[in-house]
Order: C-alpha cells, then structure tokens, then sequence
C-alpha cells in the first residue's frame, strides 16, 4: 500500500503542474469557447483518467519491482559501458534521442498491424483529443511499451540519465502534441512532429493515420515515407470505427477484436510517400 500511495503522489505531482499549464493554454486559445470544450472532452477525460489509474498507479507500483530486476539483469558490454562514460553529455544525449526515436517509431508503426491494432486503437478511441489523450493506454499497451521503449537503449549501454532525460522531454513534448490546438509550428514543424501533425496521426480515417507515427521529430517519418503534412487536416475528426466506449469498453476492445468480434473494421494502411 505504501508503494501505491507513492506512485500516486508522485503521478499527481507530475498532472498538477500538466494541468495548469494546459489548462492555460486552453484558456488562451478558446477563450469564450472554453467551457464548451470542457463540456466536450468530459467523456473522454473521464475515460483517460480512469486507464491513468489503471496503468500508472496500479500497474505500475505492480511491475516496479519487476521492471527494476529486469533492467538489471540486462547483459550489457563493457566497451559500451567505457564508451558512454567518456561521451560528451550533449553527444550523448543527441544520440540517445535519436535512438529513442527510432525504437518508438517502429513500436509505434508495429502496433498499427493488424494484429496489435486493437490494443493500440484504444489510444486511438479519443474523438475529443487533450493533453490527456498521451495517457490513453490499453493496459498491453502499456506494458509493450515499457519493455520495448527501454531494452535496445539499455542493451547499447546508454546511461539511465540520458534515458530519463530523453523520456521527459517526450512526455512533455508528446503531452503538448495531443492538445487541442491547430498548430503546424511552420518551419519548425519540418523538424518536430508539431500538434497539427499527430492530430492528422488520431484522424478517423485509416488511410491517413498510417502515418506521422514520431513523438518528437519528424526524422525517421520522412526516412521511411510515412510523413504527411497536416496543413489541409487541420481540426481534423479523430476517433476510430465504433466509437469511444468508456473505461470498461476500452480495456475490453481488443480482447473483443481478438475473440473475433469486430471492435475496429481494420488496421490502418502505413502511409507511403
């Protein structure tokens, strides 16, 4: 219970600020219209707040200690271990990005298959996108995620700070791109993956959110020809065939897709260049 209430604390120590921050922002872009927004994206809220429970403070106190042995066990070479140590930090950290961004791009673009579709849709689901929608995880998800994100970044050797460093600036960035605002970030949007561009990602159309599968930057999406300029979806309709279903509906859908009830129509196409 102990470790529980730690993570809670913890978790709430991290959406307070969230909150207040955004919350402003919201004020400041919709001014009169604040309120309707509210009223809009109550549902879903209330659904993301729910899965924030379940995968960040139930499971997450759960697999800690799990998570810990794991990462310790990792077998990693010294030489790697010798080579991060003399790095330049900035070095370090630039590189750590990019790897990071790369494992996440590929998870990412795996979970849009037609196998891992219906868990990843559930993050999908959210027809009122906020800032809230980054937490919007089915429990695999989750998990996948915290093993997948982390296992090639510490079997290279890369120091846990640079690791920590790198997933803070995601979170946050990744918070700022699942607001509701329209920004494109102009010639900046040509390098990070901007608001604009991971909405048309959450569009409820499967051809076109086969694509801008990056949390930072729009790098490896135009390596590998899934980028798409969002400036013709702007305010774009986002959701997935069948709606959004809830707390108890979302962590039930894949299980629903796999059992082989419809949950989703489809995977979504991988966008071509």
């Amino acid at each position: 219970m102990e470790a529980l209430a730690q993570t809670a604390l913890a978790l709430c120590l991290k959406l307070v600020p969230l909150a207040a921050m955004f919350g402003l922002l919201a004020l400041a872009t919709k001014r009169s219209g604040i309120l309707a927004a509210f009223r809009n994206s109550r549902r879903e809220t209330e659904t993301n707040l729910a899965l924030v429970v379940l995968n960040y403070v139930l499971l997450a106190s759960f697999l800690a200690g799990a998570a810990a042995w794991w990462a310790d066990t990792l077998a990693v070479s010294n030489r790697l271990l010798v080579f991060w140590a003399d790095a330049n930090p900035v070095f370090v950290l630039a590189v750590t990005l990019l790897l990071s961004e790369l494992v996440i791009y590929w998870r990412h673009r795996i979970e849009h298959s037609p196998v891992l579709w219906p868990m990843h849709a559930v993050h999908h689901s959210d027809e009122a996108m906020t800032w809230l929608a980054l937490l919007r995880k089915h429990p695999l998800a989750y998990v996948l995620a915290l093993v997948v994100d982390t296992a090639p970044l510490l079997l290279l050797g890369v120091p846990v700070w640079a690791i920590g460093a790198v997933a803070l600036m995601r979170i946050w960035w990744g918070h700022f791109i699942h607001a509701d605002v329209p920004w494109t970030l102009g010639p900046v949007g040509r390098w990070l993956i901007s608001p604009a561009a991971h909405r048309l990602h959450h569009i409820d159309d499967l051809d076109l959110c086969g694509s801008n599968y990056g949390g930072v930057l729009t790098l490896w999406d135009r390596v590998f020809g899934t980028y798409i300029d969002p400036a013709p979806y702007l305010n774009c309709r986002t959701g997935v065939d069948g709606g959004s279903r809830g707390f108890v509906g979302e962590v039930a859908r894949p299980f629903g897709a796999w059992a082989g009830r419809k949950a989703v129509d489809a995977a979504p196409e991988t966008a071509k260049a």
